[in-house]
């Protein structure tokens, strides 16, 4: 095997696992912390959320989740210069998947919907009235985010094994 394929591997699997954490975090708020969140008092909940929106912006998931955007856009290009080799097409959709799924919907549905959060008096009745509103669509994207990360760590996964021929 040469060093070219080596690295092949080592950024595919880099990719899936990046894939897997992220749908494991999102899979964690759609499973548990929004339901929790949706038991307290819309106060608490406002405030609980802010909170979390501020402090998941560290240098940890951010690496992770634009790292695994940064490393999918890489096999897309591997894989449109390796076609049509076993592996090119799963590396394609597992790594457009991660980036479509999550980069994108995490930008133009759930960061929006976080920043307005945001800015809201977590004690007002403005407050309490845009979390009734807030919750079912952040949930919607998010179920959207945590099935793409999933099947897109699948699909990679999937490629790695058509490409060691296993």
């Amino acid at each position: 095997m040469s060093l070219v394929e080596i690295l092949l591997l080592l950024l595919i699997l880099a990719t899936a696992l990046g894939c897997g954490l992220m749908g494991g975090l999102f899979f964690a708020f759609s499973n548990f912390v929004m339901k929790a969140l949706e038991r307290i008092p819309e106060q608490s909940a406002v405030t609980a959320m802010q909170s979390i929106n501020q402090v998941v912006l560290n240098r940890l998931f951010l690496a992770l989740f634009f790292g695994t955007a940064l490393t999918s856009v890489g096999l897309l290009i591997w894989a449109y210069q390796r076609w049509p080799l076993p592996g090119s097409l799963c590396m394609a959709i597992g790594s457009a998947l991660y980036l479509a799924g999550n980069v994108v919907v995490t930008m133009l549905f759930n960061v929006p919907k976080n920043q307005a959060l945001a800015k809201l008096d977590p004690g007002s009745a403005e407050a309490a009235a845009a979390w009734q509103r807030y919750v079912p669509g952040w949930n919607r994207w998010n179920h959207v985010r945590t099935v793409t990360a999933l099947a897109a760590a699948a699909w990679l996964m999937l490629a790695l094994g058509l490409i060691r021929g296993v």
